[in-house]
């Protein structure tokens, strides 16, 4: 039975910090209590424990302009996050754990603006006729459980499109794919709405729904070995989801086309089609690439022996990170 109900709001917007800091409070939450845990990152695309990052995001594209890509403990879709999106993050025994509960707190809170919302069969929030706001994603551990999601406020759909619209046809993947829905930004609904009254709108709707006080509680310190872990190449690209790539390009000497089989982030098997003269070339390339990080700047320096080559991969922001 919840007796406690502790509130939780971080200010930085370093994505592997954020993600750590919900990890912590999944694994220390007690018995009894629940913690609604409120965050935001900036320019941060988050996809789902096994989902393939270059299949569901311009990675390249992405740091090259700054961003962050990282991958959360819990299933589901790639989202992007800038500070136009609240995050929020229900903590809680698997014994307490109640999904219709917890959304029902966002619910609340949300039509406190005036905005008509309603849950969909994916456990995705919506303003009906117009679009979907808030996507959500859980996990389960031993003891406790995670249910997380985003609420789009005033997110920058420019740049959500310029990172997470990726074309599959030239790469099949064994990761779970996105559903790309309709969104919409809630301050477009209701200009009044902003990050910090929709903070406080959550913390009284989590009193009201649970029917106890709300405790506002610090964020954990000690997270540093989590997000060193959560931002390092291993989680991120490394995990073991193989797909195979296929990209091709012409150059002054003749067209190339490469076929490659990627699995933990490492290319394993290549073939190398061209029409060049250099009757050696498709085998330097598969000798240069095999065992290659899946990595543009990686891949470049591999491939030196061929300037024109090796230039377009390091500029190539379609795949690559």
């Amino acid at each position: 039975m919840l007796l406690k109900c502790k509130y939780v709001r971080t200010f930085g917007t370093d994505p592997f910090m954020n993600l750590a800091t919900e990890q912590v409070l999944t694994e220390e939450v007690q018995k009894g209590e629940i913690i609604l845990y409120l965050w935001q990152n900036e320019r941060t695309v988050v996809i789902g424990r096994n989902q393939n990052a270059w299949k569901e995001c311009r990675v390249g594209q992405l740091e090259e302009d700054h961003g962050h890509l990282a991958r959360r403990l819990s299933g589901g879709g790639a989202v992007f996050h800038d500070i136009g999106n609240l995050n929020f993050s229900f903590c809680v025994r698997r014994e307490d754990y109640d999904v219709d509960r917890q959304l029902e707190v966002i619910l609340q809170a949300v039509q406190r603006f005036g905005i008509e919302v309603k849950k969909t069969g994916r456990n995705d929030l919506e303003v009906p006729g117009v679009g979907k706001f808030s996507g959500n994603a859980f996990l389960k551990t031993e003891k406790g459980c995670c249910h997380h999601g985003t609420i789009m406020l005033q997110v920058d759909r420019e740049n959500l499109s310029r990172y997470l619209s990726v074309s599959a046809e030239k790469l099949a993947s064994k990761g779970v794919d996105s559903v790309r829905s309709r969104v919409v930004n809630l301050k477009d609904l209701s200009p009044e709405i902003t990050v910090d009254a929709l903070c406080e709108a959550l913390k009284e709707a989590f009193g009201q729904v649970y029917g106890l006080p709300v405790e506002e509680v610090p964020a954990p310190t000690e997270v540093q070995n989590q997000a060193e872990y959560l931002s390092s190449w291993d989680w991120r690209f490394g995990r073991r989801i193989p797909f195979t790539v296929t990209l091709e390009n012409r150059f002054s000497w003749g067209g190339v086309e490469l076929n490659l089989q990627v699995n933990e982030g490492i290319i394993r098997e290549v073939v190398c089609y061209t029409d060049a003269m250099d009757p050696q070339l498709s085998e330097k390339v598969e000798r240069a690439l095999t065992l290659c990080r899946f990595r543009a700047a990686d891949m470049a320096k591999a491939l030196e022996f061929e300037p024109e080559l090796a230039a377009w991969i390091r500029q190539n922001r379609e795949v690559y990170a």
